[in-house]
């Protein structure tokens, strides 16, 4: 029967601090990332708070739409 000994536990002991390092040094949370909205989804609650008006809007909805089309 094959032991592994102490050099089982070191594994266990690397991959645990693996995990650790690579669940708080992600770049971002991933609520944080769910969050995320689109540029068009911004202009949209932007324009249902009345913080733009309705030329302002199809303006700029109208620009979003092409450059979203040209990539």
């Amino acid at each position: 029967m094959y032991y592994w000994g102490m050099h089982g536990y070191w594994w266990f002991f690397w991959i645990f601090i693996l995990i650790l390092f690579f669940s708080f040094m992600m770049p971002m949370r991933r609520s944080a990332y769910r969050q995320m909205q689109s540029p068009l989804q911004l202009l949209q609650k932007r324009y249902a708070a009345g913080e733009i008006s309705s030329e302002e809007y199809e303006e700029r909805r109208t620009k979003l739409q092409r450059d979203a089309n040209t990539k």
